[in-house]
């Protein structure tokens, strides 16, 4: 029997924490941080997604980072137009000021790195292809990554 008699709350909690070992791993033994920094980089991510793909890439998601990739999420909102590195890293930065410091540039390169490694190839592949091409440099393989 599970910890807390449902199942599906013991697979999420268990693969949320495989998620912030790997985030873990790139920025420092910080669980709190790494929490923070998966969900600040999703909500940009979100933002900047057309609401269809933003929504397939969220039935990817274990069910507790869907909860923080949902956050403060508004579908009346067209997605950004961000064009440079810059705009999307500025709302990441901004995110996670009230965290002990982390590069904005390195936030996004761990949760990019986790996200590839844990949501199915075509649809990481779709997510990529839909940033702009300077967005794209912080996606695993990619130049400047």
């Amino acid at each position: 029997m599970s910890a807390n008699g449902l199942d599906v709350f013991d697979k999420t909690i268990q693969t949320t924490n495989i998620w912030l070992k790997e985030i873990m791993d790139d920025l420092g033994p910080d669980r709190q941080l790494a929490w923070h920094t998966l969900g600040v980089v999703l909500r940009t991510l979100r933002d900047r997604l057309p609401p269809d793909l933003g929504a397939n890439l969220a039935a990817e998601l274990p069910l507790l980072i869907r909860g923080a990739y949902y956050d403060q999420y508004n579908p009346s909102n067209q997605p950004s137009r961000d064009r440079s590195i810059d705009e999307f890293l500025d709302p990441v930065a901004d995110g996670l000021k009230a965290a002990r410091p982390v590069d904005p540039g390195d936030a996004a390169r761990a949760v990019f790195k986790t996200l590839v490694h844990h949501v199915d190839l075509g649809q990481s592949a779709k997510v990529r292809d839909a940033l702009p091409s300077d967005i794209q440099t912080l996606w695993p393989g990619s130049v400047g990554a």
